[in-house]
């Protein structure tokens, strides 16, 4: 969100909603409106990964990764071009190697993605909830050409700030909302994102509200706010779902981004105090960088965070099966060690229910014992 809409928008809100937008905004919404008995989680081992340079990157809101290169972008008022990040230097600075012009006049950008080669811009802002259509926009790096697919919500204007687009390539839109939960849209008929109509609009549908009522990696019960960013892991088996305190790790099966944001108890992670944190991506080793706006004109920039191997917390790296030798590697089965295991199996089953017999027999004959001590019709209780 451009700090100079934030403004607006807090003084057109209620009171109570400034207070709980201000809370939120500095980590604290997730444990204001949770249930009775939830707590927050522990911040996580989060690093800092560089620390940005080019004041251009003030109002960051997105962030993605593309060939082992890392692209951000501010919001509305900076979102007329794209930066591609130089590598990490000796100082821990990292640079703005280029600027590329955006390929259409944006309206509000929000966030980064990537599929098919190309980054696609999210620009799906609307913190006055005006607009009757929002839209991808696709951009080709190496030529600098870019293509305009505008989109309608079924119910309405939604502010969004997170947009998720994995292996299948449908792209998942994930609403911003401060007092409800945060909503899930894709396109109508589970539309690649290759595929939808220039300019359109192609019309969305509602899939569900994403899982924010989560547990931590620590077992603490944890639930959402605002959600202000979004990323897939390179292999598309995680996503992550940021807000301005927390980020939200799920597994993807079958590359079905919206079934698992919906569908999925995630692991939830505190993270430290940004200024205005709305921007994830994940990198190709599976790490996953945060980054935030100043949240003021003349503040500095604040560094770009780390969460190393985030992915492989809900998906970790496949363990590969020893090598099958012998019998069991020409497929027969094996008799003798079939049988064995069957009886130990037997023999478990057995102990157990000869203890549970023993147990029983001694507590009879510990209350008979004490019937006989206190008299029949006696209380238990001094």
């Amino acid at each position: 969100m451009p700090t100079a809409d934030r403004d607006r928008w807090v003084t057109a809100m209620p009171p109570l909603a400034v207070v709980l937008w201000v809370l939120a905004s500095a980590g604290f919404g997730s444990a204001l409106l949770a249930p009775p008995g939830l707590a927050r989680a522990e911040p996580a081992a989060v690093t800092t990964y560089c620390q940005p340079t080019d004041p251009g990157l003030d109002e960051l809101s997105g962030m993605t990764e593309l060939n082992g290169e890392l692209w951000a972008m501010g919001d509305s008022g900076t979102d007329e071009r794209i930066a591609r990040l130089a590598a990490i230097a000796p100082d821990g600075r990292c640079p703005v190697a280029e600027w590329a012009a955006n390929p259409v006049d944006p309206f509000d950008v929000e966030d980064l993605a990537t599929y098919g080669g190309a980054l696609w811009l999210s620009d799906t802002g609307d913190n006055r909830r005006v607009r009757s259509t929002v839209a991808l926009v696709r951009w080709e790096p190496d030529t600098g050409a870019g293509e305009l697919h505008r989109l309608t919500f079924p119910d309405g204007p939604h502010d969004t700030e997170a947009l998720l687009i994995g292996r299948t390539g449908v792209p998942v839109l994930i609403t911003k909302d401060l007092l409800g939960p945060a909503q899930v849209y894709v396109p109508v008929d589970d539309i690649p994102v290759d595929r939808l109509a220039s300019p359109g609009p192609t019309p969305l549908r509602y899939v569900g509200t994403a899982r924010l009522d989560a547990v931590s990696a620590t077992g603490a019960p944890r639930t959402g706010s605002m959600v202000t960013g979004a990323a897939v892991s390179v292999d598309g088996r995680a996503a992550a779902v940021r807000t301005y305190g927390e980020v939200y790790l799920f597994p993807v099966s079958d590359g079905d981004v919206a079934a698992a944001v919906t569908g999925h108890v995630p692991v939830a992670i505190a993270l430290p105090a940004q200024p205005q944190g709305e921007s994830a991506a994940f990198a190709p080793n599976g790490d996953l960088i945060f980054g935030s706006e100043t949240g003021g004109t003349g503040r500095p920039l604040p560094p770009l965070l780390v969460l190393p191997g985030a992915a492989q917390l809900v998906a970790p790296d496949p363990v590969p099966a020893p090598p099958a030798t012998g019998a069991a590697a020409s497929g027969a089965s094996t008799p003798g060690r079939d049988r064995s295991g069957l009886l130990v199996g037997l023999a478990a089953i057995g102990v157990v229910a000869v203890g549970l017999l023993l147990h029983r027999r001694r507590r009879r004959s510990r209350e008979r014992s004490s019937t006989i001590a206190r008299g029949p019709g006696e209380s238990t209780l001094s």
